[in-house]
């Protein structure tokens, strides 16, 4: 009987000890890069933001091991009443994501590096006024390595209110599953054309679904259960 009980008792804590290493997608919302808002330019190169440092302007965000490109720039979003730029979100999408994207000014291609690997996808929103633009994902850093998915994003159509005092308006989401560990993601277009927000690691949707902690307690208490009528059945016979 006890080895049951201590057995029900191991399952429960790998379950719960799981939850963390299922944490979900990450998720890029390029907010708080520019030191103030509006931001006026230059605009604030990434870098290390996202990595346990800062940006060319000072600033630092969560760690997740990700950095950008030194031409990977943050991109400010016109709100009503705000202009800095000629992009806006146009109150779509999150309403925490509306003041900060992702673009570039130098070069056709900015990369985001992320050693620990992420699978399963890449997604984003993203607008595109002139130019059509691409995203490539690859196995190594720098975009070396194997060419895992490739994305390519047509011209968006510009429909905004005048409120917005944009052109790159709204964002349009995209997005690419792909097989294998995916360590660099290439951003293509004919620079300053192009802008992304929300770019979500490990889904295909933009701003992909976290596994619930919730349905993790449903399926150990389901497990446990199953375990003591099996346990009952067996004293029975």
């Amino acid at each position: 009987m006890k080895s049951w009980k201590w057995f029900g008792v191991v399952l429960v804590a790998v379950i719960v000890a799981s939850v963390p290493a299922m944490a979900g997608p990450i998720i890029l919302t390029f907010e708080g890069i520019n030191a103030t808002y509006p931001s006026a330019a230059p605009p604030a190169a990434i870098l290390n933001f996202y990595n346990g440092g800062t940006s060319s302007q000072g600033t630092s965000g969560p760690d997740y091991g990700i950095s950008f490109s030194s031409n990977a720039l943050a991109v400010c979003l016109n709100t009503p009443g705000e202009t800095c730029t000629d992009a806006s979100r146009g109150g779509l999408g999150d309403p925490n994501s509306q003041e900060g994207a992702m673009g570039f000014l130098v070069g056709s291609t900015a990369y985001l590096d992320d050693p620990a690997g992420f699978t399963t996808g890449l997604a984003f929103n993203y607008s595109a006024l002139h130019y059509v633009g691409s995203v490539n994902v690859f196995s190594g850093l720098d975009g070396a390595g194997t060419l895992l998915a490739t994305l390519p994003l047509p011209v968006t159509p510009s429909s905004c209110d005048s409120s917005y005092s944009a052109d790159f308006c709204p964002f349009f989401p995209a997005g690419v599953a792909f097989s294998g560990t995916a360590e660099s993601v290439g951003f293509n277009s004919n620079g300053d054309n192009i802008a992304f927000d929300d770019v979500t690691l490990g889904s295909d949707i933009p701003g992909g679904a976290t596994p619930e902690p919730a349905s993790l307690a449903l399926l150990g208490t389901g497990l446990l259960t199953m375990l003591g009528l099996r346990r009952r059945r067996a004293q029975r016979s």
